[in-house]
């Protein structure tokens, strides 16, 4: 078996065995985090963080999470709703009014956060990514593809241009600055949307699923390939998309920092948000089809929710669950991709800190 870095609670042990297993199975690194409240009862890693496996997978490694970053840009606007700066109950175009357009005037801030404001697809070149103002232009000129909070359908990329404009309307800030600033700063996280190139040399780029190469594109939860412009491996492993800030699905960090970050919603907020501001990410906004990626979902402001926990995965396998209830919080950070269909890593993880904590 791997031999694993770092440290654990021996009740939890199932978890640093469940990713041994996982990297013995042929998966390149990884790291996982569990965290009781403030207290980490597992921070592990292993295996290499290049794909020619010569570099080992360190402490400080970090990976880019992919749709795990829309947990971090939904509480940048958690933290701005609970200082009373953003209404998520007001209309876009309160706080940018070019969005109005094309008859958006009625779609709410939460619209935004609960994938239902009916701008689901990103239907510009790859490049544009890269290119903010251009970005979010062109989603201020789209008509929505049904009455905005009455379906949902993920907005795979569209989420963190559209939440992100508005947090930077009402803060003058980019979501990455505003985040370090606000959220990694204070927590003492390692994570970043949108990655210095100070930081490219401890970073594991994203490996392709077995008997995939770099052109391997980002499809739905069932497989199939999501409406749009399809994002391949190597335009999220160039250093354009690094240095962007695309606050949907570019940033980078570890499982010690996504849990530390995303742990303050099991910690009543922990000094980053009020307990009623923190609860607040579980409220459900929408419960039903998800248009896009054809399946029942439940979502909350800027959450996944499922059953008693929330929280999201990306890409390729990264993953963030929280159950505030048990103040539980699980995060598994990833190179290596396989096919959404066949992934159950993520699942595996979170049932072994269960038993941990049943232990």
């Amino acid at each position: 078996m791997v031999d694993l870095q770092g440290s654990y609670d021996e009740g939890f042990s199932a978890v640093p065995r469940a990713l041994a297993a996982m990297l013995d199975d042929g998966d390149v690194g990884g790291s996982v985090a569990v965290f009781v409240e403030a207290e980490p009862v597992v921070d592990v890693w292993g295996g290499s963080a290049d794909r020619d496996r010569t570099v080992p997978w360190q402490r400080n490694t970090i990976a880019n999470v992919f749709s795990v970053t829309k947990t971090m840009t939904a509480l940048c606007a958690l933290v701005l709703a609970d200082r009373g700066e953003l209404d998520l109950s007001a209309p876009v175009c309160r706080y940018w009014p070019e969005f109005a357009a094309a008859g958006k005037e009625s779609v709410l801030v939460r619209h935004l956060l609960a994938h239902t404001a009916g701008l689901p697809d990103w239907t510009g070149p790859v490049e544009e990514l890269y290119d903010w103002p251009a970005a979010t232009a062109r989603l201020a000129a789209l008509a929505p593809q049904w009455e905005p909070g009455t379906a949902a359908g993920y907005h795979s990329l569209t989420f963190g241009f559209l939440v992100g404009e508005v947090l930077r309307r009402v803060t003058g800030a980019t979501v990455g600055d505003f985040f370090a600033a606000e959220v990694a700063g204070p927590l003492g996280a390692d994570f970043a949307i949108g990655l210095p190139v100070e930081d490219d040399a401890r970073l594991a780029l994203a490996v392709p699923p077995p008997s995939r190469d770099e052109d391997h594109t980002a499809g739905a939860a069932g497989g199939s390939p999501t409406a749009g412009t399809p994002i391949r491996v190597r335009d999220a492993n160039s250093p354009a998309w690094r240095r962007a800030q695309i606050p949907a699905a570019g940033g980078f960090g570890n499982a010690r920092s996504v849990a530390l970050v995303q742990s303050v919603l099991a910690r009543g907020g922990a000094g980053l948000l009020s307990a009623a501001g923190a609860a607040r990410a579980g409220q459900e906004q929408f419960s039903g089809e998800d248009r896009v990626l054809g399946m029942p979902v439940r979502y909350g402001l800027g959450y996944g929710l499922f059953g008693s926990s929330l929280g999201w995965g990306g890409w390729g396998g990264s993953l963030v669950m929280v159950d505030p209830g048990r103040r539980l919080t699980v995060a598994y950070v990833t190179s290596q991709m396989r096919e959404p269909a066949d992934d159950l890593r993520g699942l595996e993880l979170v049932t072994a800190a269960y038993a941990g904590l049943a232990g």
